[in-house]
């Protein structure tokens, strides 16, 4: 895309000449936010795990549709050291970084009991290592910039515990604190740093076990979503993927430079019962 543009563009598109990194952004949330940047003018670098030609259409196709650069990785974020691969890369592909989501997850079920120690050092790793490390190698370059925006993807699990879950809740919650933490750090910096914490949302793992249900119960597509969600929002539907990437969004504005350290659900009213 050609440097500068109208006033026109440059208001349709207010993040243009912004470089956003999005970790876990093939698919799912991560993907809808990574797509939501691009519509507004940022280059981005997207990252995840799987087959390199399906990422390798996933970011032609994101650079085609938006026209802006697009990188990808897939660095293992269980590794440290391939943290800061990936953010020296992304660095290096686009001379900076200003927006950082910290949104790649994994997820392990399981009583604490019965929880494997090595599910609980990924979770550890990949849901909040990772992006401690991602941050404390992003902040210097923004605050030299006085400019950047960090928005880390918690859960409703990082607002109230579950059972079964240990890791998840735990890694979530102690995200909320990490966040709170770089946002009075780097308050007089030009950048901000919030949370998301979505309910159940649109995602290939949550398609996955509705899915299951339709074939496991003859249940309708309808029924089986409002059963997986008994007991979680009350609007008993799916929190939409592009609604928490506008919220994402919205956050890396200029209009949310007074938004930092904020924990906002996005969860249909689950955190208000």
């Amino acid at each position: 895309m050609a440097e500068g543009g109208s006033a026109t563009e440059k208001m349709n598109r207010p993040l243009s000449g912004k470089r956003a990194l999005i970790t876990g952004s093939v698919q799912g949330l991560g993907l809808a936010t990574a797509r939501r940047l691009a519509a507004d003018g940022c280059d981005v670098v997207i990252h995840g795990l799987g087959a390199a030609d399906a990422i390798e259409a996933v970011r032609s196709a994101v650079e085609r549709e938006f026209s802006v650069r697009v990188h990808a990785s897939s660095a293992d974020l269980r590794d440290a050291a391939q943290v800061a691969a990936l953010v020296g890369d992304a660095t290096a592909a686009f001379g900076g970084i200003d927006i950082l989501v910290n949104n790649a997850v994994a997820r392990h079920t399981g009583l604490i009991e019965e929880f494997r120690a090595a599910d609980w050092d990924e979770s550890v790793a990949v849901n909040l290592s990772a992006a401690f490390h991602a941050t404390r190698l992003v902040v210097a370059s923004m605050k030299q910039r006085q400019w950047g925006r960090i928005v880390n993807v918690s859960s409703i699990y990082g607002l109230r515990g579950a059972t079964n879950r240990v890791g998840y809740v735990t890694t979530k919650t102690a995200l909320i604190g990490l966040t709170r933490a770089v946002a009075l750090e780097t308050a007089k910096d030009g950048i901000t740093c919030n949370a998301v914490c979505p309910g159940t949302s649109e995602s290939p793992v949550h398609h996955g076990s509705i899915a299951r249900l339709i074939a496991a119960e003859g249940l309708s597509p309808i029924a089986a979503e409002m059963q997986l969600l008994v007991g979680k929002q009350p609007t008993a539907r799916l929190i939409s993927a592009d609604g928490v990437a506008a919220l994402i969004a919205f956050l890396c504005s200029s209009a949310a430079a007074d938004i930092t350290g904020a924990v906002l659900p996005i969860d249909a009213g689950w955190s208000a019962g």
